[in-house]
């Protein structure tokens, strides 16, 4: 069996990653059972959409205490409500206090934009093959149907994939000052984006449902913006309304379960920090804050 290990920026040590339902994934995508359970448990959208319904239930909200001590996470960082969360959606879509993650206003960085665990690229080979963790996809495929010109922009750019666990702060935001140009949401399955699936060879992210949006940032032109949906995310939520946005203005959120943003630049836009491109090449993920910086307009 596989284990998951990520560059940790803040204390800079690798660590192994806990995962929630650690057994039941394994199960899926890594035993013979895989076979049964993997496309009807973790695939079709149905599954995604009770999983939803249940974590929206009061009832839920049971399995939040155990969640955040089985998970480590820090509950000094988010707003509680003060009756508390009415469910486990509630808990998981939770806010963060204004002052736990900031975003540098020099418009010379490109911000993270979730807490995740990041692997990137500096330059694609046009629009090749892209390798994640085992998965590969193109830039045309991850756009969806009839986008080749839209893949074009970005041939031989840079690409970011930021991975959410259950224990991040699910709430996304963007990375820098720009408008939106065009937006649209494309269906697909629910496969888990862990990376003990990615390592099945599975397409997650052009078969997985997800939201494009293309971004024009001030300092560095044209950018991707990719939500990808996983096992649990009944829900993709956009929540900012305007085409204009200010750097680390909330974008949306996930409801229940992980889930990924993919970011794409154009060729020469930015250079990615190099502790990133170093344990990428390693095929590790960094884990990385939101507002944290991930590169530099070149």
């Amino acid at each position: 069996m596989s284990e998951i290990s990520l560059y940790n920026r803040a204390t800079k040590q690798l660590e192994t990653e806990i995962v929630l339902g650690d057994a039941f994934v394994k199960l899926a995508y890594e035993t013979p059972a895989k076979h049964i359970l993997s496309w009807p448990m973790f695939a079709h959208a149905i599954v995604s959409r009770i999983l939803g319904w249940y974590a929206n239930t009061n009832c839920s909200k049971n399995r939040i205490q155990k969640t955040v001590r089985d998970l480590n996470i820090d509950m000094d960082d988010f707003i509680i409500p003060e009756q508390g969360f009415t469910s486990f959606n509630d808990f998981f879509a939770r806010k963060i206090k204004p002052d736990a993650r900031t975003f540098d206003g020099d418009e010379s960085i490109i911000a993270s934009p979730a807490d995740c665990r990041m692997i990137a690229w500096q330059k694609l080979d046009g629009n090749t093959c892209i390798p994640v963790k085992g998965a590969n996809f193109t830039l045309d495929k991850l756009l969806g149907p009839n986008r080749r010109n839209t893949a074009e922009q970005f041939e031989d750019g840079s690409l970011c994939v930021c991975r959410l666990c259950p224990a991040d702060y699910h709430r996304y935001h963007y990375p820098a000052n720009g408008k939106t140009i065009e937006a649209w949401p494309i269906k697909g399955k629910y496969h888990s984006v862990n990376p003990i699936a990615l390592r099945q060879n599975l397409d997650v992210f052009t078969t997985n449902y997800r939201t494009v949006s293309i971004l024009e940032l001030d300092a560095c032109g044209i950018v991707a913006y990719i939500e990808v949906g996983a096992f649990g995310v009944a829900s993709i939520i956009q929540t900012h309304n305007e085409s204009n946005f200010r750097k680390g203005d909330e974008k949306g959120y996930f409801a229940f379960g992980g889930s990924t943003i993919i970011m794409v630049f154009q060729n020469n836009r930015i250079q990615f920090d190099q502790d990133i491109i170093e344990y990428s090449k390693q095929g590790i993920e960094t884990r990385i804050l939101a507002g944290n910086q991930i590169a530099t307009i070149q």
